[in-house]
Parts: C-alpha cells; structure tokens; sequence
C-alpha cells in the first residue's frame, strides 16, 4: 500500500468505555488497528490511543477498513487475561454485514479452514490440507434490493475470515477491495462490515460485560 492508498479518517477518538484495565473504542472504517511497514504507514488506532492512554496494549486487530468495537488492555494483567479469553474463544464477537445477493437458507454455518494466500497477499483463501480451521456462524436479519443484511458470529479469529466465508458462500461484503468486484466492490464507499458487540470477562474479578456500538450503515 502506498502513502496515496492510505487516506485515513481524523474522526476524533470514540471512547466506548475506560476503566483501570479496560479501554474499548469504536474503531473507523479506513484506519489501520497497528502502523503498517514505513512511515506512511505509521498512523493507526494504537498510535492515536497511546497519544492519550500511554500504558495501552494491543489485545486483538480489526482489518483497517473494518469498524466496530475494538478493546485495548490498560495493563500487562489485563493484556495477558484477554489475551487468554481471544485464544481460548471465550469472546464472544457480532457482526454485521451487508453480503451481495440473497443469502439462504436464514442461517447457517461456514466452516472452511484458512490460508495467506502468498502472492496475493494479505488476501486468504481455503486451503483444505493446509489451512488453519475457521468457523463463521451467520443469521440473516433482511433483505432489500439484491442484497442481504447479515449477523455474523465468528467462532474462531482467522484474518479476512468473514469476508472469505461470505465469499465462498457466493456473497461477497459489500464494498470489499479484496473480494468483491464490479458493482459489489465499485458501488459503496466503504468495507459494509462492522464489528457490532463483543462480550468479555473483566481482568479484574471476572465480571462478564458486553460493549456494542451500532453499525454505520
């Protein structure tokens, strides 16, 4: 990606919720998670939080033009007990999605194991021998047009894992640089995927909480 690809929004932070251990935001669509290779790269979520909440740490990404809610750990406690729940999959994570077409049946599950698909890379793509499992759940909420409105429930955190599911179902997301195409992809202004709820347990005393943030679209 090059400086003239990168064109992130300046939207001021969008705190959802900030404790001693907890900080959770509604990342844009458009802003890398951490600084890409090169100093073009450089501006992202991490780097604008750290401006204010120096002690922040990384627990998990979102795909830079994916939006939604992101959580950052104000500890190394806090890092490594979330940390722990990601890789366990004790996380629960929502999301939404506008897919191409109409997606039947109303619900359903993908479950295709993952791969970087090296010369194209960052894309991903199946690889039944080699890749790594991958679950998506998905429940259709409506119809409209030659499109369908969709919640998605990962159960397992593999990079680009929505967007390829929805891909191999013959649903693209809407808006996908990646994946879609034509009018799909020509068509909307932005990635249609948001990450809409994600349900933890707090570092501190293991109290379950649920942070949302409605989708834009």
């Amino acid at each position: 990606m090059s400086s003239s690809d990168y064109n992130p929004p300046h939207d001021p932070l969008d705190i959802l919720h900030v404790d001693h251990e907890l900080l959770v935001v509604n990342k844009p669509s458009g802003l890398l998670s951490v600084p890409g290779r090169g100093e073009h790269l450089a501006d992202c979520l991490m780097a604008r939080i750290q401006a204010v909440y120096p002690e922040a740490l990384l627990v998990h990404r979102l795909d830079r033009d994916t939006s939604g809610v992101m959580v950052f750990a104000l500890s190394p406690h806090a890092q490594r007990h979330l940390g722990l729940q990601f890789e366990r999959r004790h996380v629960r994570k929502v999301y939404v999605a506008r897919v191409a077409g109409k997606l039947e049946p109303k619900s359903g599950t993908v479950d295709l194991p993952l791969i970087v698909d090296w010369p194209n890379r960052p894309k991903q793509m199946v690889d039944h021998e080699n890749g790594r499992p991958a679950v998506t759940e998905w429940k259709v909420l409506k119809y409209g047009g030659d499109e369908t409105r969709v919640r998605l429930f990962p159960k397992t955190g593999r990079s680009h894992q929505l967007r390829v599911h929805m891909l191999e179902l013959g649903h693209p997301i809407l808006g996908d640089p990646f994946y879609a195409d034509g009018r799909y992809r020509d068509d909307f202004f932005r990635l249609m995927l948001h990450s809409e709820s994600l349900r933890l347990r707090h570092p501190d005393g293991g109290k379950g909480f649920e942070f949302k943030a409605k989708a834009p679209f």
